[in-house]
């Protein structure tokens, strides 16, 4: 009788993956679901399109867990060499499954056309695997075992790779009986992942159950908890350790309590703005509309976000933010601050404020404003003002203004994304009322 499931290797099958032309994003789905059925994805496997490459993942994926899931490789074309390679794996040959080959030629009449005969190929299976349906497409998957593992081959597509494991790869799982996995992300902002990993100490020892990791993504590193066993443990081990993280990160952690949800952290500020009934405006240069794009990236961004001004050269920091010629002149001065500056950020942030007030005729103008100024680089950093320095301020109703100098490492798009989620970063702490130092913080300016 078939034992469990106690884990699963995912093969990923296609040249465009393994030349980086195609982002594999099955098997970060795949992964996921199997999760929730308490099914733990001991490792990914990408080959290219050879039959030889696919028949030996196949086989060692069999040798090293009991559940083997390929996708890809099942078209109609040459280089669809999945079938091939499971008949070698499984020292078979490959026959035509009639049924398998009705539905294909089925697909092609119900839309008015004749089945190619390149498609006929699809409906080959090995002699010792069956045909799965699929009525999302021309290619059906696959289901064999090999030495003691189900095999699963599913079509590359995920709109056709997604409903068949559901249909036909779901219903035959078999998670280990009274084990369940289950999962809490807590997303974190100021910290690089260094000093998390420092500040959580024993809590990431390998091991331990739950299990603790972290991931770094854009700024943002997600503490992420896992906990395998019995269902009735699952629910307090998970809010032990959820609370010892949050003890050890402190303002940190970008969701409240009971909220796990892996949120983005304009998502975040919005949400805190709302629940205060607060607005917002921004004042960029040197990130181009980044900031604005993040937060409008968000539906709903509208009831707390009013909108800004992208001002790129002096000219216009002068002219549409009321920014003095004396900071930003246009000849070389020593003697003045320059557009890279405290002073700038200031009368920048202040602008956007005063700006939209007239803007919003006689309104009460918007709660917040953001404004970035700094050297994205490559070029124009000098050695007073590096590649990588920005000034960022914020400019509150009350009358509290927060100035702050960073030096960000990294390229062009590095330093500007790291600019824009630093000044959601100021603009959350001060929503929340916490003092914190975040990451690349070098210089604050005065209160």
């Amino acid at each position: 009788m078939p034992g469990e499931h106690t884990a699963c290797v995912i093969v990923s099958i296609g040249d465009e993956l393994t030349l980086g032309q195609s982002l594999d994003t099955n098997s970060r789905w795949l992964s996921a679901r199997l999760l929730e059925c308490g099914i733990v994805t001991a490792r990914h496997v990408t080959v290219p399109d050879d039959a030889v490459a696919v028949e030996r993942a196949v086989r060692e994926a069999a040798a090293d867990a009991p559940l083997v899931i390929s996708t890809g490789g099942l078209g109609p074309t040459e280089d669809d060499l999945t079938r091939v390679a499971l008949a070698a794996a499984l020292g078979d040959e490959l026959v035509e499954d009639a049924e398998a080959l009705r539905a294909i030629e089925g697909w092609y009449a119900a839309r008015g056309a004749r089945m190619p005969a390149t498609n006929r190929v699809q409906s080959q299976r090995p002699s010792g695997a069956s045909c799965l349906p699929n009525p999302h497409g021309t290619a059906p998957g696959l289901r064999a075992r090999l030495r003691g593992a189900d095999v699963f081959c599913l079509p590359g597509p995920p709109r056709e790779m997604g409903p068949m494991f559901e249909a036909c790869v779901l219903p035959a799982l078999r998670p280990p009986a009274g084990r369940v996995v289950r999962t809490r992300v807590l997303p974190t902002f100021g910290y690089g992942e260094s000093r998390v990993a420092e500040l959580l100490g024993d809590l990431m020892r390998r091991g331990r159950n739950p299990l603790v990791g972290t991931t770094a993504s854009v700024g943002v590193v997600t503490v992420r908890l896992r906990y395998e066993g019995g269902a009735k443990e699952a629910e307090s081990a998970l809010a032990e350790t959820e609370r010892a993280v949050r003890t050890a990160l402190g303002a940190a952690v970008l969701t409240p309590e009971g909220d796990t949800r892996e949120r983005t952290l304009a998502e975040v500020v919005l949400d805190l703005l709302k629940e205060r009934n607060e607005t917002l405006a921004v004042a960029e240069s040197c990130t181009g509309g980044l900031l604005g794009a993040m937060l409008t990236g968000v539906s709903g961004s509208s009831v707390a976000f009013a909108g800004g001004w992208i001002t790129y050269t002096n000219a216009m920091k002068h002219a549409e933010l009321g920014v003095p010629d004396r900071f930003v002149p246009d000849a070389a001065d020593a003697r003045a601050p320059g557009a890279v500056s405290e002073e700038t950020a200031r009368a920048m942030a202040l602008g956007c404020r005063e700006r939209a007030r007239f803007v919003l005729r006689g309104a009460a103008g918007v709660d917040h404003a953001l404004a970035i100024t700094g050297v994205a680089g490559p070029d124009g950093g000098t050695a007073a003002k590096p590649v990588g320095t920005v000034w960022i301020c914020r400019a509150s109703r009350d009358g509290t203004v927060d100035a702050r100098r960073f030096l960000f490492r990294g390229g062009r798009d590095a330093v500007r994304t790291w600019s824009a989620m630093s000044a959601l970063g100021m603009l959350r702490l001060r929503l929340l009322g916490v003092e914190m130092e975040l990451l690349g913080e070098v210089e604050r300016g005065e209160g």
